[in-house]
C-alpha cells in the first residue's frame, strides 16, 4: 500500500467518529392537532419545548376523544373562539357552557407554562383558565387577531397552521365533531 493510500485509510478511520457526532439528532415528532368542525377543519402545531405539560395534557385528551362531539362555547369576532367544555354536548345546558367545575376534564394541568417566546399573534392557541394559569385544563382558545393584552397571562401552546380561515367562521353552538393528533 502506498503512503497516500495509507493516509486516506487513516483519515477515514479518524474522521468516521467525528462524522457520527455531526449526524442530526432524531427527536420525537412535534404533535399536530387536527380539529374537525361543522364549519371546516383546521390544524395547529404544538410547542412541546415551551409548554411540555400543556401539550402532553391536550394530546392525551384528544387521543381519548374528550373533545369529540363538543361545541364552541365562546366566539367573539376579531378576538377569539373557544371550546373544551364537555357540558356543551348537552344543548339544554347552554347557560352553563364554559362555567363551573364541570366545564373541564377535571384534571388541571398544574402549571402555567407562560413564556415570552410564544405570544398571542393571530392564530395562537392557548389554554384558558379562571384566574390561575396552573388551573388551566381542557378549554382551548384560538386568537383571531394579535392580542398582546393576553401575553404573560395565558400559556400559548400552539399555532394554527392549516385551515387558518376556519376559526373565524366558528360561532357559539358549532360542533367540534372530532379532534385528533397527527
Amino acid at each position: 500500500m502506498s503512503w497516500r493510500a495509507s493516509l486516506i485509510v487513516m483519515l477515514a478511520v479518524v474522521c468516521a467518529p467525528l462524522q457520527a457526532l455531526q449526524a442530526p439528532v432524531r427527536t420525537r415528532p412535534i404533535p399536530v392537532i387536527v380539529v374537525d368542525t361543522s364549519k371546516g377543519t383546521f390544524a395547529f402545531e404544538t410547542f412541546p419545548n415551551e409548554a411540555p405539560k400543556t401539550v402532553a395534557h391536550i394530546v392525551a385528551l384528544a387521543q381519548r376523544g374528550f373533545y369529540d362531539g363538543q361545541r364552541v362555547h365562546r366566539a367573539l369576532p376579531g378576538f377569539l373562539v373557544q371550546f373544551g367544555d364537555p357540558q356543551t354536548r348537552d344543548v339544554s345546558q347552554r347557560d352553563r357552557w364554559g362555567r363551573g367545575a364541570a366545564a373541564s376534564s377535571g384534571t388541571p394541568i398544574g402549571v402555567g407554562e407562560i413564556t415570552k417566546k410564544r405570544l398571542h399573534q393571530e392564530g395562537a392557541v392557548g389554554i384558558a383558565h379562571m384566574g390561575n394559569p396552573a388551573k388551566g385544563d381542557s378549554q382551548i382558545y384560538i386568537t383571531l387577531a394579535p392580542r398582546p393584552d393576553l401575553d404573560s397571562k395565558y400559556a400559548v401552546f400552539g399555532h394554527v397552521i392549516e385551515g387558518t380561515d376556519v376559526p373565524a367562521k366558528l360561532q357559539v353552538g358549532d360542533e367540534i365533531s372530532r379532534v385528533y393528533v397527527r
